[in-house]
């Protein structure tokens, strides 16, 4: 089976900066992968690279088999119309009602027709559990909400691949457990796969299958697995004290940076 999404030998750069490297991954259909790490190690920038913002200093990411950078650009767009994407401030238009918000990709989709736009959106909203508040502005919603109808919007479409950036982040307990359990559902409803950014530990031991973790010191990832499995097995000193919560260790001198690899 072809891979949804496969990152091959990625490198990336901000000028001569470089931010990390080595970076491998896929990411089969129906899974949810975490991208994981440290403040500042990356995990944004990651996520942009993924979805066509920022282009790779070195690497392929490919979609489906094919070679996102190495598409023209109308290859490119063909390509995103395969995956939505939650940003972390959710990114609403201020001056659209949730409901305009949620129909704007179905309508630059183009494959629908206005009345039945607006029964698909009702129906995601339904599904997140904002069909009452349809004709509200971004301005009358909670944080919690905000988020819910930006994760609305990025599945109205049906994508495969649905992309989160710390979709947790700035939420009460009770409102990042509830959009947790909405990421599940919509696996479930969907089989999309999600890829998403998190530092949060209640989300990755909750909802990831699979993930990778980047290290800020080394500029390269240092584990890859589930969190839950490289909680109890991973070997590298920054990632068990990641995942246990503990205080880091001090940092290694690059050349004697311990290997990788992870059981």
């Amino acid at each position: 089976m072809t891979a949804l999404l496969s990152v091959s030998n990625l490198e990336m750069r901000f000028g001569e900066r470089l931010i990390q490297t080595g970076i491998n991954f896929e990411v089969e259909p129906g899974t949810i992968f975490a991208i994981m790490g440290g403040s500042g190690c990356g995990k944004s920038t990651l996520l942009k690279h993924l979805v066509g913002l920022l282009p790779p200093a070195q690497g392929t990411i490919t979609y489906n088999g094919v070679d996102y950078w190495a598409a023209d650009e109308a290859g490119q767009a063909e390509l995103r119309t395969g995956f939505g994407m939650l940003f972390q401030s959710a990114a609403l238009w201020s001056s659209m009602t949730i409901l305009e918000n949620v129909c704007l990709p179905l309508e630059q989709a183009g494959k629908l027709d206005e009345a039945q736009r607006e029964t698909r959106a009702r129906e995601v909203l339904e599904w997140v559990d904002l069909a009452k508040f349809a004709d509200f502005f971004p301005s009358d919603l909670s944080g919690g909400m905000k988020k819910r109808a930006g994760l609305a919007r990025a599945i109205a479409t049906e994508p495969p691949l649905i992309f989160l950036d710390e979709p947790s982040a700035g939420l009460d307990p009770i409102s990042s457990k509830r959009l947790d359990d909405l990421v599940l559902m919509i696996r479930e409803r969907t089989g999309a796969a999600v890829v998403f950014v998190s530092h949060e530990l209640p989300s990755l031991f909750a909802i990831a299958d699979d993930g990778i973790f980047l290290d800020a010191e080394s500029k390269s990832p240092i584990a890859h697995g589930s969190p839950r499995a490289l909680r109890d097995t991973a070997t590298h000193p920054t990632v068990r004290a990641f995942l246990a919560r503990e205080e880091p260790p001090p940092p290694v001198p690059s050349a004697t940076m311990p290997s990788a690899a992870t059981p």
